[in-house]
């Protein structure tokens, strides 16, 4: 995968082993920063912020 690409909220809960719906949940309770938006307003995440992403879900359990 290039460093550059963009992943949709569905790509990242995928991968992070949640439903999209838990993501925004924690964005709305300010426990992850927010995600950047596309020209169509969907959230686009990097590589970067997935592994953000899984590390926060690991400390959780």
């Amino acid at each position: 995968m290039s460093k550059d690409k963009k992943l949709t909220i569905t790509q990242v809960a995928k991968k992070v082993g949640v439903v999209p719906k838990t993501i925004i949940r924690w964005e709305k309770a300010g426990k992850i920063r927010r995600a950047k938006r596309d020209w169509r307003g969907w959230r686009v995440y990097t590589q970067k912020e997935l592994e953000e992403l899984k590390n926060f879900r690991n400390s959780l359990y």
